[in-house]
Formats: C-alpha cells, sequence, structure tokens
C-alpha cells in the first residue's frame, strides 16, 4: 500500500489549480452565454455579472456533481490505477493544469472553446501516456460524443420547426 501522505502537496496543489480552471470555465463560460447580449446593449456588464454569478453557481451545484462523476469515473478505468495512485493523481493534475492553461490562454486570444472537451481531451491523453488504450473507456467516450453533438442538432431542428410554425404568425395583426 502507498503511503498517500507524502503526496498531500499534490493533493493542495490540485485544489490551487482546480480554482484556476474553475476560474477559465467561469469566464469562457460567462463570455459565451452574455457575450451576445452585452454586445448588444440588452444588460449592461455589470447586470451580465451578476446573473452569471447566480446562474453558474446554481448551475454548478444543480448539475455539477453528476457531470464530475462523468469525468472522473466515466472517461477512464480509474480501478486500472489501483496499484500506481500517485500516477492518477499526478496525471489528474496535469490534466486540470493542460486544460486550465490552454481555456485561459484560448479566452485571451478570443477563441471560441469548450471547457468540456478541454478536460476530457486531456484526460484521454493522460491516461493514453500512463497505461496506452486499455485505459479509456471507448464506449462511454462514445456516449459523451453523442451528447456533445446530438443535443445541438436536436435542438437546432426544434428550433427551425418552431419557427417555421410560428413565423407566419407573427407577421399578422
Amino acid at each position: 500500500m502507498v503511503d498517500l501522505q507524502e503526496y498531500l502537496w499534490m493533493v493542495i496543489l490540485g485544489f490551487v489549480i482546480a480554482f484556476i480552471l474553475a476560474f477559465s470555465v467561469g469566464a469562457n463560460d460567462v463570455a459565451n452565454s452574455f457575450g451576445t447580449a452585452v454586445g448588444s446593449g440588452v444588460v449592461t456588464l455589470r447586470q451580465a455579472c451578476i446573473l452569471a454569478s447566480i446562474f453558474e453557481t446554481l448551475g454548478s451545484m444543480l448539475l455539477g456533481a453528476k457531470v464530475g462523476e462523468t469525468i472522473r469515473k466515466g472517461i477512464i478505468d480509474v480501478n486500472l490505477y489501483n496499484e500506481t495512485v500517485p500516477v492518477l493523481m499526478a496525471g489528474e493534475v496535469s490534466a486540470m493544469v493542460g486544460s486550465a492553461i490552454w481555456q485561459l490562454i484560448a479566452s485571451f486570444l478570443k477563441l471560441p472553446i469548450s471547457g468540456t472537451h478541454c478536460i476530457v481531451g486531456s484526460t484521454i491523453g493522460f491516461s493514453m501516456v500512463a497505461i496506452g488504450t486499455k485505459g479509456v473507456q471507448w464506449m462511454q467516450l462514445v456516449k459523451i460524443g453523442m451528447s456533445m453533438t446530438m443535443l445541438p442538432s436536436v435542438l437546432c431542428m426544434w428550433f427551425t420547426i418552431n419557427d417555421y410554425i410560428t413565423q407566419p404568425a407573427a407577421g399578422q395583426d
């Protein structure tokens, strides 16, 4: 059994990196959610910050546990790391560092990115480097990929149909 006391520094570093990652995810999400509304003058920057603070916090409190569980256990097979817990710890911290740095750079450069894609990709990357392709739960990854592509497609069709149905009524008095 590994004495995890000697890895306390990595846990503390992980908390610091997680805070930076949360900042970068929040900054990117707020820019995506409220950029158009602020740019068009519908809401002020102050109103957008207040709304974002409320709803980003609510979203993470209400939905964050399920997302965290999927990221933690659904992408890689953590049971394969039972004998090498420090490798898993270092890999996850490295994934968070890579994701946070990329999101901060991309946000600074005003590039449209997805925080979910960043952390999923970096988690897959560290697992493939650490133990090869056997560590990735490929079928779960297919489900995640399907949800990332199917939901926008279904919503696009729904709103197109809705717009088509309601469009003639909008022009009538």
